[in-house]
């Protein structure tokens, strides 16, 4: 079986990081998201130097999967990426029903459609969590093109 890389990007989330199926990633809310810092490699050791972290392979891909669904879409299109994103910001003030809960399912499956790194969503459950009644949970397991085990994220909405 063939391999495709999957990329390196500049850590922008926080990875709570777990190999195999159980949840890799979580992202807790719309304005959690900033540059992460690491040291900086010069060599075999380490500089000290703080510098921008990457992230490469799944965790790049996890990475890749939540921007696009917490990036509205069309917001992007000033750069040439019209389709980039997803709807689920749309359901933000919206009462939580099971009418939002199956809008929030489509607009993820629309945009893990557009995803080029995404070869099949082997699970997608959207949930309220009876213990907080105002989020609806987002469980996906996302398979990489290329193949290899499922990727398993967990994003929150509070509409």
């Amino acid at each position: 079986m063939t391999t495709v890389p999957l990329g390196a990007d500049l850590a922008l989330t926080r990875f709570t990081g777990a190999a195999g199926g159980s949840p890799l990633d979580e992202a807790h809310s719309w304005g959690a998201l900033d540059l992460a810092i690491a040291s900086r490699p010069t060599g075999p050791r380490t500089s000290g130097e703080p510098g921008l972290a990457v992230v490469t392979d799944r965790e790049n891909l996890a990475q890749a999967l939540i921007l696009r669904l917490i990036t509205p879409r069309g917001s992007l299109a000033p750069l040439g990426h019209v389709a980039y994103g997803s709807r689920l910001g749309e359901l933000v003030g919206r009462r939580d029903d099971a009418a939002a809960r199956a809008l929030a399912r489509l607009y993820v499956l629309e945009a893990l459609a557009a995803e080029p790194r995404v070869a099949a969503l082997e699970s997608l459950v959207v949930e309220t969590d009876a213990a907080r009644p105002d989020v609806i949970r987002i469980a996906f397991a996302a398979v990489p093109v290329g193949g290899g085990e499922p990727l398993a994220l967990t994003l929150e909405l509070a509409p």
